[in-house]
This record gives C-alpha cells, sequence and structure tokens, in this order.
C-alpha cells in the first residue's frame, strides 16, 4: 500500500478485486476535488457502477443519479449529483496513465459527480477535462474492470471513502 501523505484530499475506493488509492489534487482542481470528497463523505458514491470502461483508453463511473447498482443502468452516464455543475479547471497536466479526470457532456462547464481513471496517457485530452486526482496504489485493480460500453455486469465502487475518515 502507498503511503498517504495528505489524509484530508485522498479517495479510498472499494472495489472487488482490492482498494484503489486516489490523490486529489486541491490545488490544482479545488472544487472537483471538493465536490468528491463531499459526495464520498455522503455516501453518494457507493454502489454505483462503472458504465463505460474501453480497453486502452479509461474506465468512467460516478453517475450518482442513474448509476446505482440495481437500478436502470440504461441511463447510467447521463446523470449527476444534485449539486449545481462544476466550472472546469483545467491545468497543464496532463492525462497520464492513472489520472483521474472530470467526465462532462459537450460543455466544459459540466462536470458534476461523474470520472473517470486513464488506462493508458491519453494526451489528445489534454486542456479539454479537468485533472484533479491520480491513482498512487492499486491501478492493477482499475486495469481488472470489466470491459463494456456498458459492461454486460458492471463492476462497482463497494465504498468511497476519504482516507481521513477511514
Amino acid at each position: 500500500m502507498a503511503e498517504i501523505k495528505d489524509p484530508e484530499n485522498t479517495i479510498l475506493i472499494e472495489l472487488s478485486g482490492g482498494m484503489v488509492t486516489i490523490e486529489l489534487m486541491p490545488d490544482v482542481a479545488p472544487q472537483h476535488s471538493a465536490r468528491m470528497k463531499e459526495l464520498a463523505r455522503d455516501g453518494s458514491y457507493d454502489g454505483v457502477v462503472f458504465h463505460r470502461v474501453i480497453d486502452g483508453f479509461m474506465a468512467q463511473t460516478g453517475d450518482v443519479a442513474h448509476g446505482k447498482e440495481g437500478g436502470n443502468l440504461r441511463a447510467a452516464g447521463t446523470g449527476g449529483s444534485d449539486k449545481p455543475d462544476l466550472p472546469a479547471e483545467f491545468s497543464k497536466l496532463p492525462h497520464d496513465r492513472g489520472t483521474l479526470g472530470a467526465a462532462r457532456s459537450q460543455n466544459p462547464n459540466s462536470a458534476n459527480s461523474q470520472f473517470f481513471i486513464n488506462f493508458s496517457d491519453n494526451h489528445f485530452l489534454n486542456g479539454q477535462y479537468t485533472v484533479y486526482g491520480r491513482v498512487i496504489d492499486g491501478m492493477d485493480h482499475v486495469d481488472a474492470i470489466t470491459m463494456g460500453e456498458p459492461p454486460a455486469t458492471p463492476d462497482t465502487m463497494i465504498s468511497v471513502k476519504v482516507a481521513a475518515d477511514a
């Protein structure tokens, strides 16, 4: 397990295969980092599926409105949370393997609760999607997430917690 330097800005995602540790970047994307912590703390992400997983590209999840396991997963990917959308927080950080990006519609200021984890360096996304975290441990568990758009039997975020609260 990687050393957690800042528990208040570290997210722990429990998958069936094991724990994924994400270091948030509040200095780069303060609003996106705060939103992820807020949704983790209120349990919104618990039980949400990975609804879009493309081999060699990324794994997307976080639709707290439509992505709960056991719900109508055909709508997964179309919703967010009951919180307002976030303005883009673009930076010079590249979309490297293991980085966390804010999913959104065509509108750059429409990110809400959905996010994706890059399987590979996806530099064509640079400057178009907010980067606000990186996997520091458990990328092998991310690599094992079931592929599909949507996957026939999607993997679920069993629990999502801020490390300071765990």
